[in-house]
């Protein structure tokens, strides 16, 4: 059984002038989660989300909050996000030099991890924590800025490394964040991502409402998911 494409939204993307309307729309148009991104201006030349936030949001949505650590050191900001009782953490494979002790600590108290990879990250820098992870993110822009457009090679990099969980054996869900467009949607889920997260370029893109939005994506994935597709 194929597994289901999840919509996410992009926090960071939102209008913070109106942001508990964004909320509410976000959840009834049928978005799956929340991408909460944390950059700390080292990792990535920029800031975005603070751990005190997510208290704020948990006031009006109770949908999934997917956080992604885009920081020097995530070890430092996992107790807080495990005590608010994020669903899923995911942090940089660049970042931190015992990965597999930050993973266990994040899987042992019950929230789902994940790793991200920048886009000049090779996927044999994480192939031996594959079969303890809940789900990848590859990068398909260099992160810390929205807008950008997505890096060349990135469908090709989804597409190896769904080769490559297909010759282990794992199902893995595969999260794309970058450039997550209308146009580029179709080509990364038939390259094998299963969670999409979506920004300025679809989802809170200025010309129409995040439900308009949404509404075409939901038909971009039924048309990709029909038999026809090809």
């Amino acid at each position: 059984m194929k597994r289901k494409i999840l919509i996410g939204a992009s926090l960071a993307c939102a209008n913070f002038l109106n942001l508990e309307k964004d909320l509410k729309d976000i959840e009834s148009c049928g978005v799956d989660y929340l991408h909460y991104d944390v950059m700390d201006g080292h990792f990535v030349p920029n800031f975005a989300l603070n751990v005190d936030l997510v208290s704020t949001i948990r006031q009006v949505t109770n949908l999934p909050i997917n956080v992604h650590l885009m920081t020097t050191n995530p070890s430092e900001y996992v107790d807080r996000f495990i005590e608010l009782g994020c669903e899923s953490i995911s942090f940089h494979q660049e970042t931190v030099l015992h990965s597999q002790r930050l993973i266990s600590k994040i899987k042992d108290s019950g929230i789902k991890v994940g790793l991200a990879i920048n886009p000049e990250t090779p996927l044999n820098a994480l192939e031996f924590l594959l079969p303890d992870l809940d789900y990848v993110l590859i990068m398909t822009v260099s992160p810390g800025f929205s807008g950008q457009k997505m890096v060349p090679q990135a469908i090709s990099k989804i597409n190896d490394f769904q080769r490559i969980l297909t010759a282990k054996k794992l199902d893995i869900p595969i999260q794309v964040d970058g450039n997550v467009s209308f146009s580029n949607i179709p080509a990364m889920v038939k390259a094998g991502a299963t969670m999409l997260v979506c920004g300025t370029s679809s989802l809170f893109m200025k010309e129409m409402s995040i439900c308009q939005a949404a509404e075409r994506i939901h038909s971009i994935l039924d048309e990709i998911q029909s038999p026809v597709f090809s």
